[in-house]
């Protein structure tokens, strides 16, 4: 089927704009992903690097606040402390903001939808104090740098980053003949979290060539990972589990724990042809259909274990196989992304997203958003959101959405545009004459806009 640009920037992007032009070619689409990042420079979210002084600041107040207990200048220190837990709250409602000001206003659409792509297939949250608000920096640092490298570097990146050491315990996981264990009188031992998941979720797929033997000798092989509040990641010798271990028949490391042999491990596990397979369905999934084409999915596995996993080659084999342009769409957008598709066909100002309070953004939006089943960079688990249909697509959920696209516009516009040419702006060549209309016959714009934006027609992609 041939490359149609509508379709392009609806299925591969973050919808149609009546400001923006879609893409005229594959090509201009996979040149967006590699080149310059210009939304995360238009619309700039802090990077965890910057995010981690907070937690030095936090840090440094705890302590102050332990030496001056039961003295009046306790109160004093525990208010900067809440004072600054108040601010990284504030501060990750305002980055949901620019992450939807992205999706409205990049040129780079395919970049965005990578970008979310890779961030929930390595969901990571912080569990405790402000790393609860440190998703939004690690998406900057371990995600979006990445997306157009090899799959070995993104999967480093973010397995090994401070957040999703923190978010599956692997700060914790000390081996039971390590120096430190031989040394302390308190049992330690070996936590399975980020072993299990690296490869039950990020590499081989829960159906992958693996044993609970795997895991436990990759769960050895992993320890000495962590991560210090002022000098983020490190690998710590005395955590390390000694001698070699085996893992799908290969043995890595030796007598002394080094990060060398975890890093071989990655990069073996980052080709293996049943990663190749599980990240090719994953993206097919994703991007086209719940139930895709076995006959994409291999031409895009094919081509990651040719190139040995360049992303770039990936994505162009996906983007090159007739069935990724079947007319049909097939998916459901999640929350977020109706959310996003939203702003862009409303073509949203940035002065209305950027001047909404705390409190006007979780009435918006975050609220909103949990009410149609997703809530903000808050998954159930470390295997993310739903791609199934039917996790989306429910009695509550679309109620949700039809009445977020009524009420929310509105309020967020000073002038709603006019239904009638809004309809052709959202939804292109695939408006059909009932839903022009009902565009054009409502009683009034927001009802109009809302009948739209809640139409099976927009809620696909």
């Amino acid at each position: 089927m041939p490359f149609s640009p509508e379709l392009a920037e609806i299925r591969f992007g973050c919808g149609l704009s009546p400001l923006l032009s879609p893409a005229p070619s594959a090509q201009m689409m996979l040149d967006g992903v590699k080149g310059a990042d210009v939304m995360a420079g238009q619309f700039p979210i802090e990077t965890y690097e910057v995010f981690s002084r907070r937690m030095v600041q936090a840090q440094s107040l705890r302590k102050k606040m332990r030496k001056a207990r039961g003295s009046p200048e306790f109160n004093v220190i525990k208010k900067q402390r809440n004072l600054l837990k108040k601010a990284a709250r504030r501060d990750m409602s305002h980055w949901l903001g620019r992450h939807l000001l992205r999706w409205t206003y990049t040129e780079q659409g395919f970049r965005e939808r990578l970008a979310t792509f890779w961030a929930d297939h390595f969901t990571a949250r912080g569990k405790n104090g402000l790393l609860r608000q440190a998703t939004s920096p690690f998406i900057e640092d371990a995600i979006r740098p990445h997306i157009g490298g090899r799959f070995a570097e993104i999967l480093v990146a973010a397995t090994t980053h401070p957040l999703m050491l923190n978010y599956l315990d692997q700060e914790k996981s000390i081996g039971p003949n390590s120096y430190l264990a031989r040394r302390v009188s308190r049992k330690v031992g070996i936590n399975e979290n980020l072993a299990r998941e690296v490869l039950e979720l990020h590499t081989l797929g829960v159906d992958g060539p693996y044993v609970q033997q795997d895991v436990r000798q990759l769960a050895e092989l992993f320890t000495g990972l962590t991560s210090q509040v002022a000098k983020g990641f490190g690998f710590r010798k005395d955590f390390a589990e000694p001698g070699a271990e085996s893992i799908l028949g290969k043995s890595y490391g030796g007598d002394l724990g080094r990060l060398g042999p975890v890093i071989e491990a990655f990069d073996d596990l980052a080709v293996h042809p049943a990663t190749a397979q599980h990240i090719a369905w994953k993206l097919a999934v994703h991007f086209v259909s719940d139930t895709p084409d076995p006959a994409l999915v291999d031409h895009v596995a094919a081509r990651f274990l040719d190139t040995d996993g360049d992303l770039m080659a990936v994505y162009a084999a996906l983007l090159e196989h007739p069935a990724a342009w079947d007319e049909t769409l097939h998916n459901a957008k999640p929350p977020a992304a109706f959310v996003g598709s939203s702003f862009r066909a409303l073509a949203m100002p940035v002065n209305a997203i950027e001047t909404l309070t705390e409190k006007a953004m979780r009435r918006n939006l975050t609220t909103p958003m949990t009410l149609m089943g997703q809530s903000w960079q808050r998954p159930t688990g470390p295997d993310g959101w739903p791609e199934e249909d039917e996790a989306w697509i429910t009695p509550q959920g679309v109620a949700a959405r039809l009445r977020w696209a009524v009420a929310v516009p509105q309020v967020l516009l000073a002038e709603l545009p006019d239904p009638r040419q809004f309809v052709n702006d959202a939804l292109g060549v695939r408006v059909t004459e009932t839903l022009r209309f009902v565009a054009s016959s409502a009683e009034s714009k927001s009802i109009a806009i809302g009948l739209v934006l809640a139409s099976p027609e927009f809620q696909r992609r």
